[in-house]
């Protein structure tokens, strides 16, 4: 994602790169040097990125996914100080699958079956997916339900019949895969599935790029890529 970013902001000249961090790299030497930091990183760093912006006064987008609640409240705390943009996923085309899901669940009710199905490369660490997560979170949130009771992560031996409440969580891996999510709504005589398939890391640099774009000088807070495209 980082060399997506670099490639992708080379070409926007409403862009200038600043600096790049990598692991072990101080990024408070570039910090003073730019507007937005944007954060492709891993989990437990994004906590330190964070404080390190709200200290300086500048803008965050995090692209980083598989926070504990600890890091997410770290996070929180930061946005306080900060315009922040906290997303899954930037792709366009997700976050419009974002949208869809909630509509499909409010139109279709509660009678149907809720089902999340994800594959990404095989060397992806963290399962499942943000982008997955949040799927799940919209369902739930539709359902007016708590994904700590209701998520069922993959199915083994005898579980038993579907609950109508359950949410199932399907998460793949293997080859190159960018990313693929799949959200289905099975009841008896019909399915309705919305997928969304992508096939260049660049759609996420440049959905980071807009987001970073959009948040410089807003007012301190946390956003989402809903709100960068105007989709809230």
């Amino acid at each position: 994602m980082g060399q997506a970013l670099v490639a992708c902001a080379s070409r926007c000249p409403e862009l200038t790169l600043s600096g790049l961090v990598d692991v072990g790299d101080d990024i408070s030497s570039a910090i003073p040097l730019c507007d937005v930091v944007i954060d492709f990183s891993f989990h437990t760093v994004t906590p330190l990125v964070a404080e390190c912006c709200a200290n300086h006064s500048k803008g965050l987008v995090i692209g980083t996914t598989g926070h504990s609640e600890t890091e997410a409240a770290s996070i929180r705390r930061s946005g306080a100080q900060i315009p922040m943009v906290w997303a899954s996923n930037y792709s366009t085309g997700v976050n419009t699958l974002f949208w869809l899901t909630r509509k499909a669940a409010e139109i279709l009710g509660p009678g149907y079956d809720l089902e999340v199905v994800e594959m990404h490369h095989r060397l992806k660490k963290d399962a499942p997916s943000g982008t997955a997560t949040t799927l799940a979170e919209i369902l739930a949130d539709v359902r007016q339900s708590h994904l700590s009771t209701e998520l069922r992560h993959g199915r083994h031996g005898i579980v038993g019949e579907r609950t109508s409440s359950e949410i199932g969580m399907h998460a793949l891996r293997g080859g190159d895969v960018v990313g693929d999510h799949t959200v289905i709504f099975a009841i008896n005589g019909e399915r309705v599935e919305l997928t969304h398939k992508a096939s260049s890391r660049e759609t996420f640099a440049n959905g980071a790029l807009r987001a970073a774009l959009w948040v410089s000088g807003r007012s301190p807070g946390i956003y989402s890529m809903q709100d960068v495209l105007g989709l809230v």
